[in-house]
């Protein structure tokens, strides 16, 4: 499953490329990963993901 993911690049990521996160999406499950270390990856659910992007925003 991991394997076939969609992966999308931050536009807040820096443009020397040595900054990106990655995010991608199942629809109920978000997965994180430092595109320098593609082999490590954090999952997270939606709703959590919602939540810290919201959050995030705010400040």
């Amino acid at each position: 499953m991991a394997s076939e993911l969609r992966w999308i690049r931050s536009s807040y990521s820096g443009t020397g490329g040595n900054e990106c996160l990655e995010c991608a999406s199942t629809g109920t499950t978000v997965w994180i990963r430092d595109s320098k270390d593609v082999g490590r990856r954090l999952e997270v659910s939606l709703t959590s993901w919602l939540a810290f992007v919201s959050t995030a925003i705010r400040t």
